[in-house]
């Protein structure tokens, strides 16, 4: 881990070092990518844990679409 933590340190000293339109294209093409790939990443890793415990949207949904049905059905009867 110290090596990790070494080389980021490493890294964020270089990014500051830089001018400030450099920085921009680093954050630009670099970290919005890698940032994104990361929550692509959690939310599908959330998903199929919710999915395993039956608390996803289409377990939700199901319910809540009969009973509107039910009460449509009563409306016209």
């Amino acid at each position: 881990m110290h090596s990790f933590a070494d080389w980021w340190d490493g890294f964020e000293l270089w990014v500051a070092g830089l001018p400030f339109v450099p920085q921009f294209a680093v954050v630009l093409f670099g970290m919005i990518p890698v940032s994104i790939g990361l929550a692509m990443g959690l939310d599908f890793v959330l998903r199929s844990v919710l999915h395993l415990l039956g608390r996803d949207r289409a377990a939700v949904a199901a319910p809540a679409e009969a009973a509107a049905a039910a009460t449509v059905r009563k409306e016209a009867a």
